[in-house]
């Protein structure tokens, strides 16, 4: 797995670096065939004195790309809303890549 880490207006440090690879940790314990993850976290200032935190995440698999973006105040809250969400997105691809149908059963006459 490919793991790319870039912050935009925003130094990443080794603790958020490291807290982002644990959080994604959990993404690769359902699906172990993530080939690249892409995580751009940035700081953006608006009108009010107050700077909101986002956290996006580009994640290539096998057979699909998958996107999720999440804002907050505090941008360790961002990446675990960002985790949540692309652990559901990486459940609902395994879940339709696996074959669900049984074959039917032979009659007995």
């Amino acid at each position: 797995m490919n793991l790319t880490i870039s912050g935009h207006h925003l130094d990443v440090t080794p603790a958020l670096r490291s807290y982002v690879t644990t959080k994604l940790d959990r993404i690769t314990r359902h699906f172990d065939q993530v080939v690249d993850v892409k995580v751009l976290l940035t700081v953006e200032k608006q009108k009010e004195k107050d700077s909101r935190q986002k956290a996006e995440c580009n994640i290539h698999v096998k057979g699909n790309d998958m996107f999720a973006e999440s804002s907050h105040a505090d941008l360790y809250a961002a990446v675990d809303e960002l985790v949540d969400k692309l652990d559901r997105q990486v459940v609902r691809h395994k879940d339709k890549l696996q074959d669900h149908h049984h074959a039917a059963p032979k009659r007995l006459m």
